[in-house]
């Protein structure tokens, strides 16, 4: 019996030596939340933000100027992802840094609303930053969308550094301008208010205030009334 056992043993140690289980342990999947996942999107844009103003504030070699180039109005957002498409696989981001679609927000007022619209300041034009040469003008010129560039003959013509200036401080404007379908001296029809349905003429326009005075006749007289600019439309 003795003898058996220790057989048993000494088969048991063989096998323990010659087959080891190993166990490993399973790394658990880890699922990011939802608030992970918006944070991380966070992230991102704001490094490309950072990208972009860094490439914006980096200093500009010899040489670099903005230029106007024309293209198809309403097409001008297209054109500009064409051509920093170009900038990109091309290889030209040393000769070509900015390209901009001028636009400035606008408050219009329509149906008794109103509502923010982006309005393009030079329907057609587009401003490109960049070093004019031989390469750096083709990759411009033969993007999609491009018709040639603004100048004197085949020669492109720089903008002055004042126009430049003007052009994006009027973008970067914090106060959208109000678009309005009426003027001093145009007829017009209230359509709000005590005075519904009367018809005035304007006689002045307060931009600052949204506010405008119409003049009404009230009894062969002229009677000045201040109204809001949702209250009277283009008669």
């Amino acid at each position: 019996m003795a003898d058996e056992e220790r057989i048993l043993e000494e088969t048991v140690v063989e096998e323990d030596s010659d087959s080891p289980q190993v166990i490993e342990e399973e790394d658990e999947a880890v699922v990011p939340s939802p608030a992970d996942e918006e944070e991380s999107q966070e992230t991102e844009e704001a490094e490309l933000e950072e990208d972009e103003e860094s490439e914006e504030e980096a200093p500009r070699p010899e040489g670099t100027e903005w230029y106007v180039i024309h293209s198809y109005s309403g097409y001008e957002n297209k054109v500009r992802k064409n051509l920093l498409h170009r900038i990109e696989s091309m290889g030209m981001q040393d000769k070509i840094f900015q390209v901009v679609v001028p636009t400035e927000e606008e408050v219009e007022l329509k149906d008794g609303q109103r509502r923010i619209i982006e309005r393009r300041v030079f329907p057609g034009y587009i401003l490109v930053e960049m070093v004019l040469d031989e390469d750096s003008w083709y990759v411009v010129r033969n993007t999609p969308g491009v018709t040639g560039f603004v100048g004197s003959g085949n020669t492109p013509t720089a903008l002055r550094p004042d126009e430049v200036d003007k052009i994006l401080k009027r973008m970067d404007a914090e106060a959208p301008k109000i678009k309005i379908s009426f003027k001093v001296g145009q007829k017009v029809r209230i359509v709000e208010g005590p005075f519904e349905d009367f018809m005035g003429t304007v006689d002045d326009i307060d931009l600052d205030r949204t506010r405008v005075r119409v003049l009404v006749n009230f009894f062969g007289r002229e009677t000045p009334i201040e109204l809001d600019f949702l209250q009277v439309e283009r008669a």
